[in-house]
Formats: C-alpha cells, structure tokens, sequence
C-alpha cells in the first residue's frame, strides 16, 4: 500500500500525552475528527495503526494539538516526536478544479511559458497566505515562486509539468 503524509509530529503539548503536529495537508478533518491513523516511526518501512481521539488547531501557531489513543503522558507523547502521520494514498479528498495535492506538484519540471525553455523542477510547496512553489533552478538556486494563476497558468500532471509566466527579477 502506499502512503500519503498529512503532519509531522514535532512536540508534546501538555503533560496529559497531547502531541503538537506540523499539517501538511490542506484538509483540516484529518485532524480533527476522530479515527483511524497510522503512524510511521523514524526509520521504519511500514506505518503502525494509531487511534485519533480528538484535535484542535492553534491558530496563531500554525500547528494541531492531538490526542491519540492509548498515550497519556509527556513522556509517551515525547516518543512520537518526528513520527509522520500518513493516511493511504486512496484517501485522497476530491478536489476542486485548479486545486492540486502537494504531493503530485512535488518533482513537476518548470518550464518558461514564453520560450518553453526548462528552467527547474518543484522541490517543495510552502504554505503562506498564496501557497509558493519552491523551484530548484538548473543552476541549484532555489527560488520561491507564488502559486496563483497570474505567474502559473498552466499545471499539467500528466505530463509532469508546470509553465510559469515569472515578473522580471523573479529568476534571476
């Protein structure tokens, strides 16, 4: 089976077993309403079944407070520290036209719509207000490039690539 990442445990919270995690996904239900989770531990290959009792969001620090089944200390919320928390990849929500999960933008290549020429491939996508494509140039520079319509107009999954339309001094 594979896998999709949603968060990345960083911190207890508390003293009652509550863990701070790091969304990576755009989908606030999967940590907020109970249920089945798996958690995939540092340098294992296969995910462990882990039970969400409940979660809450922290606004003003990006991050979510859950409460897992079964860990009900610091010390066992501590153990889970940079654990992943996956769902299967089959979980996938539907999504909206001209929106795209993170994980099918990651390794597209970039090309200039102007002159085709390929410039790049997506390394990673930030989240901030508009969602920024991280683009690592053919010279190794990474640059940061807005996600929205104006400077990516097209996206293509299928054949692996995005074409953006950068203002001056974005690329250089």
């Amino acid at each position: 089976m594979d896998w999709l990442e949603i968060g990345k445990i960083v911190a207890a919270q508390g003293l009652k077993g509550e863990v701070r995690i790091y969304p990576n996904s755009d989908f606030p239900e999967r940590f907020e309403q109970p249920g089945k989770r798996w958690l995939l531990r540092p340098g294992m290959q296969e995910p462990e079944p882990i039970e969400l009792l409940e979660g809450r969001y922290l606004n003003n620090k990006g991050l979510y407070v859950l409460r897992f089944a079964g860990v009900t200390d610091r010390d066992q919320a501590e153990a889970l520290r940079d654990c992943r928390l996956v769902v299967p990849e089959d979980d996938r929500p539907e999504l909206e036209e001209g929106e795209f999960h993170v994980v099918d933008l990651l390794g597209l290549e970039v090309f200039d719509q102007a002159t085709q020429e390929l410039i790049g491939k997506v390394v990673d996508v930030l989240p901030a207000g508009n969602d920024l494509l991280e683009v690592e140039l053919l010279s190794s520079k990474k640059v940061l490039v807005p996600f929205v319509e104006a400077i990516v107009p097209v996206v293509d999954l299928a054949q692996r690539r995005v074409e953006i339309t950068p203002p001056a001094g974005l690329i250089e």
